[in-house]
């Protein structure tokens, strides 16, 4: 299959109502401390030394919105390291104020909440220009839950699952790992589907794709879009010939 040529644009909002008090606290001073931090240019990342614990395994999640999942997730595998990307700064405030446990009560401090393993890290932008530093079959896990689904025709490129990206993906996750996607738009499930299938790099494994996989932790935007009558497409993809 032709490779098709390089776009690394980004069409997103990077910002959205102005981050103030407590949450611009947390930009501010624990944004620093979890911060994916770039190897240099010729290198790429060691997950030996990316985290503050020495992780069983690598997940990763693309577009984490409100950040509600890799922070539940990173609490239930404090074993897992966990690297969130979202070039959305007011979802980066929204994880940081999960992460910290400020997200209910009032910010006391800038740090991780006591007791939480030192298990994430942040990327506030767009995670495609460091996929090249990623290490090969490095991820366990790959998440994109309810990406923009860009809905007009002349725009369908810039949704996520494409031909520039889908290479990536079979590059990065394990022979034993998972790609998931989820979304609430039939047309982008079928996108998805079809995107996948054409690559030839991928199968789907997960038959019924109106019920979550075991172990699924819903995002705030999935439980709003069920209570408004929308209904979930859940999609896991392993590459071809995996174990």
């Amino acid at each position: 299959m032709e490779t098709p040529t390089e776009d690394k644009r980004f069409f997103g909002r990077r910002k959205g109502k102005p981050i103030k008090g407590s949450r611009q606290r947390l930009i501010d001073e624990l944004l620093p401390k979890i911060i994916l931090k770039q190897p240099e240019e010729s290198q790429r990342f060691s997950w030996d030394t990316l985290f503050g614990i020495k992780p069983e395994e690598v997940w990763l999640e693309i577009g984490f919105g409100g950040g509600e999942h890799v922070a539940e997730l990173a609490l239930k595998y404090p074993n897992v390291g966990f690297i969130g990307a979202e070039p959305f700064m007011n979802g980066v405030a929204s994880l940081l104020a999960h992460l910290n446990g400020s997200h209910m009560k009032q910010a006391v401090d800038a740090n991780l909440e006591q007791g939480r393993a030192d298990n994430v890290r942040v990327w506030p932008d767009d995670i495609r220009p460091l996929f090249s530093q990623f290490p090969d079959g490095g991820f366990e896990r790959i998440f994109i839950l309810y990406p923009d689904p860009w809905p007009k025709a002349r725009h369908a490129e810039r949704r996520f699952i494409n031909q520039r990206n889908i290479p990536e993906l079979a590059r990065l996750i394990s022979d034993t790992g998972a790609v998931y996607v989820a979304t609430d738009v039939s047309a982008y499930a079928e996108w998805a589907q079809e995107q996948m299938t054409v690559s030839g790099l991928f199968d789907q494994v997960h038959s019924d794709t109106s019920c979550p996989p075991a172990d699924w932790v819903p995002t705030r935007y999935e439980r709003k879009g069920i209570l408004a009558g929308r209904k979930p497409t859940y999609l896991v993809f392993r590459k071809k010939n995996a174990k």
